[in-house]
């Protein structure tokens, strides 16, 4: 029997509904509040639950909060906004990608963690055996010391790298993931190093169906994407908006091409919104609407120009899929 775990408790698989698949809803990761990046510091409670009403009103159900313990989370403030809006929202254990590490480890988590004055510091003095007991806590007890538990285990890599310490936080990662049977998602920097995080994966004997893999838009390669495809692994397309780094058609092709290759299963979309100018109630950016309600439409419009059944495949990567991919299967 499998199920999800949400920040409210366990639901079978068919109640998650329509979800976004990578977001950032409350959060002041504390590398970038050293470097006094306020744009990248999601810390109003109030602005970050509007945009989440406003995902509800148009007919969202659930989103996956990929924000890990070395980006500044504040679960209790992102589980009142689950409570406040009643959308299903899966917290994270695990970890981001290592130049984050660099920053000094709060006070809050040294009660938790341990008395170490640097993320690198805690991760490159403890074994892989104790980062796997603290992931496993946070998915079994709960997140940061909260009764609120992680549905998902993550990791990181840098762009067209991996360090010894990823290295080190992917392994406890995946020995958590068979502890846990929790799902895993992976950061990609750039969308870069899937392939490389795929050997390590599997030399810890996980099977790649149980991995999403993020920011897959940001390295558009069709014959990469396919080759992380034939894993079984899902692939996230989780820059929806970013027009920055890419239109919206590129995107969209990518999309059908995994799809006319028969990849339409194994396909997420999200937006990262993890600016405040991304969210409308913090900069009047897109908001957390802008994918269920602008996007959609497009991508259905698009495919279906192209012969495609655009309402089946919205359905698959934003109800079905998910709900495959961020069960526990025990």
């Amino acid at each position: 029997m499998s199920f999800i775990r949400t920040l409210q408790g366990d639901i079978c698989p068919e109640q998650l509904g329509f979800t976004y698949a990578h977001e950032h809803i409350v959060c002041r990761p504390p590398y970038w509040l050293e470097k006094g990046e306020d744009d990248l510091l999601l810390d109003d409670q109030q602005k970050s639950e509007r945009d989440v009403f406003d995902f509800k009103r148009h007919g969202g159900k659930a989103i996956v909060d990929a924000t890990a313990v070395d980006y500044g989370r504040d679960v209790q403030a992102v589980k009142q906004i689950a409570d406040q809006t009643g959308v299903y929202i899966i917290g994270t254990a695990g970890f981001n990608k290592s130049f984050l590490w660099q920053a000094r480890l709060p006070d809050r988590l040294k009660l938790i963690i341990g008395d170490y004055s640097t993320f690198e510091e805690w991760i490159d003095q403890s074994s892989i055996n104790a980062l796997t007991e603290f992931v496993v806590r946070e998915v079994e007890e709960g997140l940061e010391g909260t009764p609120y538990k992680g549905g998902q285990v993550k990791f990181g890599t840098g762009y067209n790298s991996i360090t010894p310490l990823e290295e080190k936080t992917i392994r406890a990662v995946a020995r958590a993931h068979h502890e846990t049977k929790a799902p895993i998602h992976s950061h990609t920097e750039m969308g870069t190093m899937a392939l490389e995080q795929i050997e390590i994966l599997r030399s810890e004997n996980v099977e790649p169906s149980y991995v999403s893999f993020g920011h897959m838009d940001r390295n558009p390669d069709p014959y990469y994407h396919e080759q992380i495809a034939k894993t079984g692994a899902y692939l996230c397309f989780d820059g929806i908006g970013k027009i920055k780094y890419a239109p919206e058609s590129t995107r969209i092709d990518l999309i059908l091409q995994l799809v006319q290759k028969g990849y339409e299963d194994q396909i997420l979309i999200s937006g990262d919104t993890a600016r405040k100018s991304y969210y409308k109630h913090y900069g009047h950016g897109l908001g957390l609407a802008y994918i269920i309600s602008k996007w959609v439409p497009r991508f259905i419009d698009e495919a279906e120009r192209r012969g495609f059944d655009g309402e089946t495949l919205v359905k698959k990567f934003f109800v079905a899929n998910p709900a495959r991919c961020f069960a526990f299967k025990k």
